[in-house]
């Protein structure tokens, strides 16, 4: 009897770890209803695009197309998550509630593919409900094939200043997957999000 309850006591340790450990995200027809599309239009900007969920094989992804415009101080178009009181999705759970022997986590991974364009990831922490701190971003590279990108959160930079950005991951309340900044056509695709020690 003592041995059963042994091993029920390490399966359910196994698993309850191994839970808290699992910082990958990919996207599913489940988790992308925690995900919204925003452009400049919600301030006056003239953008416009949309997001997709599509499938490559057994991947499911998401694309986010449109045109990015600059007037009307405009200029970007995005896929966003948050984390408020009332809804709290499993990645800022998972994010917020992290600890793997100590470790901080370092940075975000994405797979991606696009058109040759550049684009970014906004983070936005908060001290309080709905008092924005400051927004924290990082660009990456695309290219028509599938591809693995870091982004370690020591590169992140402030968005108004520039910067180098000083942030916890654990105060981590809204990420943007965005097209930002110039005239420019948009065709991103993300497969899923990660978060790495």
């Amino acid at each position: 009897m003592k041995n059963i309850l042994l091993l029920m006591l390490l399966a359910f340790t196994t698993i309850t770890s191994a839970s808290e450990e699992d910082l990958s995200f990919p996207f599913t027809q489940d988790n992308v209803k925690n995900w919204k599309f925003f452009s400049d239009q919600v301030m006056g900007g003239i953008s416009e695009g949309q997001v997709s969920l599509e499938q490559d094989g057994d991947m499911l992804f998401t694309r986010l197309t449109g045109n990015v415009r600059t007037d009307n101080n405009g200029g970007f178009i995005q896929l966003r998550t948050s984390t408020s009181m009332s809804n709290k999705p499993l990645m800022f759970k998972s994010i917020h509630n992290s600890k793997k022997d100590g470790k901080k986590l370092q940075g975000v991974r994405l797979k991606v593919k696009g058109n040759g364009e550049k684009y970014h990831i906004f983070i936005q922490t908060t001290i309080f409900y709905r008092l924005p701190v400051d927004y924290h971003i990082a660009t990456f590279d695309t290219s028509p094939n599938w591809q693995t990108i870091d982004l370690p959160f020591d590169q992140f930079k402030e968005l108004n200043s520039n910067k180098n950005s000083k942030f916890s991951p654990k105060n981590i309340n809204t990420l943007g997957i965005v097209a930002y900044g110039r005239d420019f056509s948009s065709d991103l695709s993300v497969s899923s999000i990660e978060f790495y020690y």
